[in-house]
């Protein structure tokens, strides 16, 4: 019985701290445009949301140069990161 003193308080302040995040999620806007968000991921032109979520500037440049050779079935890419031709 005299556990019910300390855990009834604790489950309130739970609940309450749960609906407090719930009422913040709510206030900024994480429950809006739902559908939009799940068609988001399909759209190839989407960039990143934020700019801590974009790629570091050199892989970009390096998934660009794959992207290269691998249309140009000549060129191979050696271990060290240049490109070399084959003839």
């Amino acid at each position: 019985m005299e556990s019910l003193y300390l855990l009834i308080p604790l489950s309130v302040g739970l609940v309450l701290f749960i609906l407090a995040v719930f009422g913040w999620a709510l206030h900024r806007g994480q429950f809006e445009e739902l559908e939009q968000e799940g068609a988001r991921i399909l759209d190839a032109d989407a960039g990143p949301l934020d700019v801590d979520q974009a790629p570091p500037r050199r892989q970009q440049e390096q998934s660009q140069d794959r992207s290269q050779t691998a249309s140009d079935p000549v060129t191979r890419r050696s271990p060290d990161g240049s490109n070399s031709r084959c003839r």
